[in-house]
C-alpha cells in the first residue's frame, strides 16, 4: 500500500489553462472518482499522475515502492500475444525476483555461499507468499468475469474487436494488483454481467482505485469521494456520486442566484455609466464604476451539472398490443439465436433487453423494428404503430455533406432545435460543423437526436446512452420517464434500467427470461448466477415512479441537521432587520430611478413643444417652456444625485449583493 500526492499541477495549451494549481491526495485504500465536463482535462490529469505526460509545473510523489497502473479509455491495440499471454503480463512485477533467483542458482554451481543461499531462500519465500504460483487460476477467473471463455484464452488478441481488446487490457491491469489502480472509463465496453463482476471485484479490492466513469450506478456502488475538475481547478467532495451531485446542486442554486444578482449589478452599472458618461461633475463616479465592471468575474455553472431539458413530441395514437412475436426462430448459419420465442409488448410498457454481448439483443431489436425479415414465425407491429428506431449503426445514415444543424432542422423551430442540440452536447460553432468531420461518438449522438425528434408511438433504442455523459444521460432519462409512448431498449447501464424499465428481458445461453418490475430483484438473481455475493432483496416489487427533482432535493436538504434547526430568536431578529433594511433601500433606489425616467419623458415633451412653430414664434410661450424645462432638469439632477447616494449606501452595506 502507499500514498500518492499530486501537488500544484499546472498545464496550459496555448492561451488555454487546462490545469491550475491542482492538488489531491489518494490515501490507502482510496475509492475516488474524477468528475467534470467533456474537455475539462480529466484524462490529461490521469496521464500526468501515471507519468505518461509532462506538466508545466508541480509534482507527483508517491510512497517508495508504490505501484500504479493506468487504463486509458481507448486506443489500445494488441498484437502478437494470445489472450492468456497478454493478461499474464500483469504478473511481470515478479520478473526481477525470478531473474535474481536464476542468477543466484548459476552462482551456486561454482561457489558455496551461505549468504547466497539465504538470499535465495528469502526470494523463494516471497514468491510463495505472493499470488505468483496461483496466476493461472487468477487469469482465468478475471478473464471469465470480463466475458471471455476458455476457448478465447488461446486465441490471438488481434482477432478480437476493439472493445474486447480493451477488456483484455483491463484484465491485465486487474491482475497487476497495483497499490493504485487508475481506470479511465472502464465500463465503456462492458455488458451488464461484466459490469456487475467488475463492481464486485473493486468492492473487494484491497488497493486504491481512482476512476473516470459515466455510469452513475457504478460510481455510487464503488466510490466514497469525488474530485471535480472545473475551470482548471480541482475540488474534493466526500460521499458517492449521487451525494456529490446533490451537494453541487445546492451550490449551483447559489451560483445561479449569484449570476442573476451579478447580471442585475452589471445592468445597473452600465445604466449609470451611460447616463452620466458625459457629465464632468460625475466623471469620478463613472470611472470608478467602469473599473468595477472590468473587475467582475463572470459566474459560470459547470457544463456537466447544468440542468438540460429535452421532451419528446406527442406520440401518435396506438393499439394496446404494440409488438407481437409468436414462435419466432432466428439463425445465423448453424447458430440458433432464438428458438420458438414468444413475446407481447403492450401499450405504455418499458421493456429493457439485457444480456452479455453477442447473445442477440440487437438482433431482436432489428426484428421488432422490421429491419430484419430473415426469420421463421411471426414478429409484427400493432396496426398504426409508428416506430422510432435507433441502432448502433444509425449514424451511418447521416448526410455527411450536411451540417449538424441541417440534419435536424426539419423537426422544429430554430430555437427549439438549438436547445435540443445543446442538450445533446452540440453548442456554439459545433452546430455548423459538417457531419463528415464529427467523431464517431458525435455522429451517434446526432443520429439519436434525429430519431428522438420525430413523433413515434414506439421507441426502439439500442444502447442510447453509449456516447452521452452523465448529465446528458440524466436529461434523456427524464425525457423517457415523461414520454407517453412505449419503449423497448437495450442498455448495460444499471442506473438507467432501474429508472426506466418496468419489465426486463434477460437473454442468456439458456431460454430467454422475463422479470416483471423491480430491477434490484433481477440484479440479485443475476449476481447469484454469476457467483457474486449479495444480500437478497426483502421482496420483489413493482418499480415505483421515480421521485421528482423537488422531492430528491427536499430529502437531501433534510439529511443535514442544520437544515432542520431554527435560528435563535436574536439571530432571526437581526436577519429580519437586515432584510427589511435591504428591501427598503432597494425600493428607494428603484423609486428614484422611476422618477428620473418620468422626468426624462416630461423633458422630452417640453422639447417637442418648444419645436412647434406657434410656440417658438411666441416670446412669452418660449420663455415659459424654457423655464419649465430648466426646473425639470434641476429636479432630475437632484434625483440622480440622490440615486447615486442611495446606490453607494447600498453597496457599502451589502457589498456582496446587487440591486
Amino acid at each position: 500500500m502507499g500514498i500518492l500526492q499530486v501537488q500544484n499541477i499546472d498545464l496550459s495549451f496555448g492561451d488555454r489553462t487546462l490545469l491550475n494549481n491542482v492538488s489531491l491526495t489518494l490515501g490507502e485504500p482510496a475509492r475516488a472518482a474524477l468528475a467534470g465536463g467533456n474537455g475539462e482535462g480529466k484524462s490529461t490529469l490521469m496521464k500526468i499522475i501515471a507519468g505518461l505526460m509532462p506538466c508545466d509545473g508541480g509534482q507527483v510523489t508517491k510512497t517508495r515502492g508504490m505501484r500504479v497502473s493506468y487504463l486509458p479509455q481507448s486506443d489500445i491495440v494488441l498484437r502478437g500475444n494470445t489472450v492468456y499471454e497478454e493478461i499474464e503480463k500483469g504478473f511481470e512485477r515478479f520478473s526481477e525476483n525470478l531473474e535474481r533467483q536464476h542468477e543466484i542458482e548459476g552462482l551456486l554451481v561454482t561457489e558455496h555461499s551461505a549468504e547466497l543461499l539465504e538470499e535465495l531462500n528469502e526470494l523463494q519465500e516471497q514468491l510463495l507468499d505472493s499470488s505468483y504460483y496461483d496466476r493461472e487460476q487468477q487469469i482465468y477467473a478475471v478473464a471469465k468475469g470480463l466475458g471471455f471463455t476458455s476457448n478465447d484464452m488461446g486465441r490471438p488478441c488481434n482477432e478480437f474487436s476493439g472493445g474486447y481488446q480493451m477488456r483484455i487490457a483491463l484484465a491485465k491491469v486487474l491482475c497487476e494488483s497495483p497499490d493504485l489502480m487508475m481506470l479511465d472509463e472502464p465500463t465503456n465496453y462492458l455488458d451488464i454481467e461484466a459490469r456487475l463482476w467488475l463492481e464486485s471485484f473493486l468492492k473487494k479490492y484491497k488497493g486504491s482505485v481512482f476512476l473516470v466513469c459515466h455510469d452513475k450506478g457504478f460510481l455510487d456502488d464503488t466510490v466514497n469521494e469525488v474530485y471535480e475538475l472545473f475551470n482548471a481547478r480541482l475540488t474534493r467532495y466526500s460521499g458517492n456520486y449521487t451525494f456529490y451531485e446533490n451537494q453541487r446542486r445546492l451550490e449551483i442554486e447559489q451560483l445561479e442566484a449569484a449570476y442573476k444578482r451579478q447580471q442585475a449589478e452589471i445592468e445597473r452599472t452600465e445604466q449609470f455609466i451611460e447616463r452620466f458618461r458625459y457629465k464632468a461633475t460625475k466623471s469620478k463616479q463613472v470611472q470608478s464604476r467602469i473599473k468595477m465592471l472590468d473587475k467582475i468575474e463572470p459566474v459560470v455553472v459547470p457544463s456537466h451539472l447544468k440542468t438540460l431539458h429535452f421532451s419528446f413530441p406527442e406520440p401518435p395514437h396506438s393499439p394496446n398490443d404494440m409488438v407481437v412475436i409468436e414462435h419466432m426462430t432466428k439463425r445465423y448459419g448453424s447458430q440458433v439465436v432464438f428458438n420458438d420465442f414468444d413475446m407481447i409488448v403492450t401499450k405504455g410498457q418499458r421493456l429493457a433487453v439485457t444480456g452479455h454481448n453477442g447473445i442477440g439483443k440487437s438482433t431482436l431489436l432489428r426484428i421488432i423494428a422490421q429491419q430484419d425479415p430473415d426469420f421463421d414465425g411471426v414478429a409484427r407491429l400493432g396496426t398504426g404503430v409508428k416506430v422510432g428506431y435507433y441502432a448502433q449503426d444509425t449514424a451511418d445514415s447521416l448526410d455527411m455533406s450536411g451540417t449538424v444543424f441541417d440534419q435536424v432542422s426539419a423537426y422544429g423551430t430554430e430555437a427549439s432545435i438549438r436547445n435540443a442540440l445543446g442538450s445533446f452536447l452540440f453548442s456554439g460553432d459545433d452546430i455548423l460543423k459538417k457531419a463528415s468531420v464529427l467523431s464517431g461518438g458525435e455522429r451517434s449522438r446526432l443520429a439519436l437526436l434525429k430519431i428522438l425528434l420525430q413523433p413515434a408511438s414506439l421507441l426502439i433504442l439500442d444502447e442510447p446512452t453509449n456516447h452521452l455523459d452523465i448529465n446528458s444521460k440524466d436529461m434523456l432519462l427524464r425525457a423517457l420517464q415523461n414520454y407517453k409512448g412505449t419503449i423497448i431498449f437495450v442498455s448495460h447501464d444499471a442506473y438507467f434500467i432501474r429508472a426506466i424499465a418496468d419489465r426486463i428481458l434477460y437473454l442468456s445461453d439458456g431460454d430467454p427470461e422475463f422479470f416483471n418490475g423491480d430491477y434490484d430483484y433481477f440484479q440479485w438473481k443475476l449476481d447469484e448466477r454469476l457467483g457474486i455475493e449479495a444480500d437478497a432483496p426483502k421482496a420483489a416489487k413493482v418499480l415505483k415512479a421515480p421521485k421528482s427533482q423537488a422531492e430528491r432535493d427536499s430529502e437531501f436538504k433534510a439529511s443535514f441537521d442544520f437544515s432542520q434547526q431554527k435560528a435563535p430568536v436574536t439571530d432571526r431578529a437581526e436577519a429580519n432587520r437586515i432584510r427589511n433594511r435591504r428591501n427598503k433601500l432597494k425600493a428607494e433606489i428603484e423609486a428614484l430611478m422611476n422618477s428620473v425616467d418620468d422626468l426624462e419623458v416630461k423633458i422630452a415633451e417640453v422639447n417637442a413643444l418648444m419645436n412647434l412653430h406657434e410656440n417658438y414664434s411666441n416670446v412669452q410661450k418660449i420663455a415659459d417652456l424654457a423655464k419649465r424645462k430648466e426646473d425639470l432638469e434641476n429636479q432630475k439632477n437632484d434625483l440622480e444625485l440622490q440615486w447615486i447616494e442611495k446606490s453607494d449606501e447600498y453597496e457599502r452595506e451589502f457589498s456582496s449583493e446587487s440591486i
